[in-house]
């Protein structure tokens, strides 16, 4: 089975090397410039090994079984120039941030195509071909109607040290993320403080607690089966250093994923008429943070 990453940034580096190690062919997709000079193999650090495997680097998708599609979810457009025509792909499997992009590639390439899919992980690029796998976890959740085809590659990579499931109901696949990432990437954000800074601070932490419940419940009025209180109690026992992608991007003056992440929370609210004071909040202060002369 062939695949193919579209986007060599740290979940695409992690899932490239992974895939690569566990005996797939892998083909990394990225930009003409960033390409020219990309290194012949991928090397990962991770809690589940180190290692370097060889992969192929092209400029276009090239015809593979599977396509991860792994780029910020502000890059997605600009990235699809690389996927002219999706005729010579079997799935597309994004794991972008956010919900909404999946209606969107649906439409686009089909719906039978397109297999929802979410990660949780911290990983990032450290260098070209280079990533780190910070987490003491990752956690894939795919969308069940994609297991005849991704069953073996899916079942080699829990071998390796993910924890990885097929997930019947959609709305719950992709809302339960939500649920998770987006009050954490709001928070800490908002607050510029690790994971760990923000639960031991007491208005920090109600802010985070208030907004997974939020969450919640526009996940519930969206049809997704979540409990808010498990999620606060997962969060609650992170690793104190983590980091948001959010966080990151916003340190280092790259656009954050605002829109995708808690946009779609807050569209979702407004079509159920349901009150979010506290994501509106942390929104507005990373907005300001934004667009601060200090970031």
């Amino acid at each position: 089975m062939r695949h193919a990453i579209l986007g060599p940034g740290g979940v695409g580096g992690l899932i490239g090397a992974c895939l690569a190690h566990s005996g797939y062919a892998v083909t990394v997709i990225g930009r003409e410039a960033s390409m020219a000079h990309y290194p012949a193999e991928l090397e990962l650090e991770s809690p589940f090994g180190d290692f370097r495997v060889p992969v192929e680097h092209s400029l276009i998708v090239p015809p593979v079984d599977v396509l991860w599609v792994t780029v910020k979810s502000t890059q997605l457009e600009a990235a699809l120039a690389a996927l002219p025509t999706a005729e010579e792909i079997r799935a597309i499997v994004p794991l972008l941030n956010g919900i909404e992009h999946v209606a969107a590639l649906q439409a686009r390439y089909g719906a039978e195509r397109v297999i929802p899919a979410t990660i949780a992980v911290e990983a990032e690029r450290v260098a070209p071909g280079k990533f780190v796998h910070r987490s003491p976890f990752a956690n894939l959740n795919v969308a069940a109607s994609g297991k005849p085809l991704l069953g073996d590659s899916v079942g080699r990579l829990s071998q390796l040290g993910f924890t990885c499931r097929f997930v019947e109901d959609e709305p719950t696949l992709l809302w339960s993320k939500l649920v998770f990432l987006a009050p954490l990437a709001l928070a800490t954000t908002a607050s510029a403080r690790t994971v760990g800074q923000v639960l031991s601070h007491n208005e920090w932490r109600q802010k985070l607690f208030a907004c997974v419940r939020e969450a919640g419940a526009v996940a519930v009025a969206e049809g997704a089966k979540v409990d808010p209180e498990s999620v606060i109690a997962t969060i609650s026992g992170l690793p104190p250093f983590l980091r948001s992608s959010m966080q990151k991007d916003v340190e280092q003056g790259r656009a954050p994923e605002l829109d995708a992440i808690a946009g779609a929370i807050l569209r979702a609210a407004d079509r159920h008429h349901l009150e979010v004071p506290v994501t509106r909040e942390l929104v507005s202060e990373i907005a300001i943070r934004v667009s601060s002369p200090r970031i």
